[in-house]
């Protein structure tokens, strides 16, 4: 395992992230096999454990709580989340932080974070009623929390007006950063604007939730004949090992094979050759352009509902490979006379695209697919529902 030294400390490179970890039938977190997984980790030299509030309808607090239980504290690195961006009636920092304490067992955070700024939590965490990020540094400054940071999935703008108003204050942020989202989610203009800024990079779905380790037949191929015998996954963390700004990676491993093959992967610093990057970067672009959108904007000047097509075609190949809930989130902070359910088919867009890109079919098939769909604040409401319900 090779480390970075980030924030005073030696983190091991790759993080055990706690949002899938196994379970049993009944949907009941494993604690069997979460704890060889932890044994594992620690034996291998993974010192870093990411956990939040939401994880396993709340449990997953707890289950590290055990799992860690028999190891020294001061011989891994606890992360916690403040769940802002999804808290329905009360956003209280203080009851929270207190119950996550006790549920973790522990009288300190190594890292914390203000979980998941987006375009809809941004007002929550700047909302000087809740005093959230004023209370968190005042818990940093009693040593309650050695380390203070956050996560985002918004876009670059939001990013952007986060850092200029508190980024002087964050020592680290986490970013979902993989080969595919390089470009389909602006990844890089986020990693380069944090770099900028001096604020080290810790890496959320690193394989995309699983799509960039099953890759199709004809992908998978060219990859094993590069480097027979690697993981389509060690491929996504190799990548990554690229970019010096990337400090911790944080894998949501279920089972142990995959952690066998990600301590493998880690063991040495062996990022990916030009070569090999393009050959990912071919991959991506055919996973992220279903619609061959180059954000051109021609189609934007004419439109008598002025509606942004560049960003709700890159919706539509968003939710085409994979169905995550970024989308969801920003539907959530955009007024619904921007959506593509606002768009009258006229067609002016389609007769002036330079790719010829049916845009109000387009703009058809990605309602249809928000109307299959929860919304962000339906998303946000379950989980808040079913961590309070949890009794640890």
């Amino acid at each position: 395992m090779y480390y970075n030294n980030v924030c005073g400390h030696d983190l091991s490179a790759l993080g055990f992230g706690l949002m899938r970890l196994p379970t049993a039938p009944d949907g009941a977190i494993d604690k069997a096999r979460l704890q060889a997984m932890v044994d594992c980790a620690m034996a291998s030299g993974v010192n870093y454990f990411d956990t939040a509030w939401p994880y396993h309808a709340g449990k997953s607090e707890t289950a590290i709580r055990d799992a860690l239980a028999q190891y020294p504290r001061e011989s891994y690195f606890l992360a916690d989340k403040f769940p802002g961006h999804q808290i329905a009636d009360s956003y209280d920092p203080a009851a929270v932080f207190e119950k996550q304490l006790k549920k973790c067992g522990v009288d300190y955070f190594d890292f914390y974070l203000l979980h998941n700024v987006n375009e809809t939590s941004l007002k929550v965490y700047l909302d000087e009623r809740w005093g959230i990020i004023p209370y968190f540094l005042e818990q940093r400054r009693l040593g309650r929390i050695r380390h203070l940071g956050f996560s985002c999935h918004g876009r670059l703008p939001l990013l952007r007006e986060f850092l200029d108003k508190w980024g002087h204050e964050m020592e680290f942020c986490q970013i979902q950063l993989n080969y595919l989202d390089w470009t389909l989610q602006d990844a890089k203009a986020k990693y380069e604007l944090l770099t900028e800024r001096n604020i080290p990079v810790w890496v959320m779905e690193p394989v995309r939730g699983g799509k960039l380790a099953n890759l199709p037949a004809e992908d998978a191929e060219a990859l094993s004949r590069l480097r027979p015998g690697d993981s389509a996954a060690s491929w996504c963390f190799r990548w990554l090992q690229g970019l010096d700004n990337v400090k911790m990676v944080l894998s949501g491993m279920t089972t142990l094979p995959q952690m066998e093959d990600n301590i493998a992967t880690f063991a040495a610093r062996r990022p990916t050759t030009a070569e090999e990057n393009q050959v990912l970067a071919a991959i991506a672009e055919k996973m992220s352009h279903a619609v061959p959108c180059t954000a051109c904007r021609y189609c934007c000047d004419g439109c008598p509902v002025a509606l942004n097509i560049p960003m709700l075609i890159n919706m539509y190949n968003d939710l085409s490979v994979y169905a995550s809930t970024n989308v969801a989130m920003l539907l959530d902070a955009m007024d619904k006379s921007q959506w593509p359910t606002a768009c009258v088919g006229c067609g002016q867009c389609a007769a002036i695209c330079p790719q010829g890109i049916d845009v109000p079919g387009t703009m058809t098939a990605l309602s249809e697919k928000i109307a299959s769909m929860p919304t962000w604040a339906e998303i946000s409401r379950q989980r808040a529902l079913e961590a309070a319900q949890n009794p640890d």
